[in-house]
């Protein structure tokens, strides 16, 4: 059992209002048995309505390479930790609650930052997915943060009323409609979790925290994924489009396949992968305001590079309309990788993404045709 903190807590002390029904299930603070063989948990501490694990805040090796594993796509979905209460230190009744997504990333970022505090962390069950997704999909929500406070009998264990939600969760819950269901109010701390401690000890008061910063380090941390994720959609139809190109007026040959159809299901694969890296780290400094805007950008450029390569004699032989096809398909996918890059930053809103999609996807899919039409043409006819 670690240490307990001998900094005063600072919390409300005011008792949670009386709640509505909306969980008829028994109080429990932690709902899976299988938790307290769980080698991050160290002890149990006893409260009202029974014992709660207490976590370490230390993150040992197989917590790091965990989380470099899911940057780079492996496991992902399975990385994930049982919702429910848990403890950091020795918290009592007046302890500060603290919420977040079962997610084991999200969870270890926080409670590695509790070191030395006593704290209640309250863990929703958003089905393995991080604060920020969970609170746009509905996972992070009203509903389930109400529902855990209540299957927990938080009320029954803390003597106030005040719950700290993330920032980035503030999508997803209504602290109006919780403080009614559940008796709680919510607060909603930092964006970042390293500025929990601070934001506990300036007693909840940090209006710079709650800025949503997106710097180079960030964007960088979301390529693996991003690159595993893409590299296996583009790798069957670099591998179709191999197959595809070996083919020619005369028909299919080995020749065919290493002058033509190798380059060209590198070229797909090379416009697809390039667009994630370079989209992610210049996403800043790319032309326009919309995703699909910038990424059309980044893929005239993809394609003033392969013109020049194929000008040096580099990449394969073309004829006119197969490079005219590439020229125009470039743009086209860096342009609907980019767009698909909405979803993992703190730059756009839902509506935004509706918006640009209605718009961008059809002039995508026209694009995409017009160069289909002219390699197709280059291969076979010309």
């Amino acid at each position: 059992m670690e240490a307990a903190s001998t900094q005063p807590n600072k919390c409300c002390c005011r008792k949670p209002q009386a709640a509505t029904a909306d969980y008829a299930g028994p109080c429990q603070p932690v709902s899976d048995p299988a938790v307290w063989s769980l080698p991050w948990v160290v002890g149990r501490i006893p409260t009202p309505v029974g014992d709660v694990p207490i976590v370490s805040t230390t993150l040992t090796w197989r917590d790091r390479l965990g989380a470099w594993k899911v940057r780079w796509a492996i496991g992902r979905m399975s990385f994930r930790v049982p919702p429910g209460l848990y403890a950091v230190g020795s918290p009592d009744e007046n302890s500060p609650i603290l919420a977040t997504a079962n997610y084991k990333l999200s969870f270890d970022q926080l409670r590695s930052q509790l070191a030395g505090r006593n704290a209640w962390v309250l863990v929703l069950d958003t089905k393995g997915v991080n604060v920020w997704c969970a609170a746009a999909k509905g996972t992070f929500s009203t509903d389930e943060l109400v529902r855990r406070t209540q299957a927990t009998g938080l009320a029954k264990i803390v003597s106030h009323d005040v719950l700290i939600a993330p920032q980035l969760g503030a999508v997803g819950v209504s602290a109006g409609e919780a403080r009614t269901r559940s008796g709680f109010r919510v607060l909603f701390g930092p964006v970042r979790a390293t500025d929990v401690p601070q934001f506990l000890d300036d007693g909840f008061k940090s209006p710079s925290m709650h800025l949503v910063r997106f710097a180079l380090k960030d964007r960088v941390t979301l390529v693996p994924v991003e690159l595993v994720q893409w590299a296996r959609k583009a790798s069957v139809a670099s591998a179709a489009l191999a197959i595809l190109a070996s083919f020619g007026r005369e028909g299919c040959s080995w020749e065919g396949f290493v002058s033509s159809g190798l380059p060209s299901g590198l070229l797909m694969l090379f416009a697809v992968l390039s667009a994630v890296l370079f989209g992610a780290t210049l996403l800043p400094w790319l032309p326009g305001r919309a995703f699909s805007c910038k990424g059309a950008w980044l893929g005239a450029c993809i394609a003033v590079a392969f013109v020049a390569a194929v000008a040096w004699g580099s990449v394969g032989r073309f004829t006119p309309l197969e490079i005219a096809g590439w020229c125009i398909a470039f743009p086209v996918i860096a342009s609907y990788v980019l767009m698909d890059f909405t979803g993992v930053t703190p730059y756009t809103s839902v509506s935004g993404v509706r918006w640009e999609v209605r718009r961008a996807l059809p002039l995508q899919i026209a694009g995409i045709a017009v160069a289909a039409i002219l390699w197709l043409l280059g291969r076979f006819v010309a």
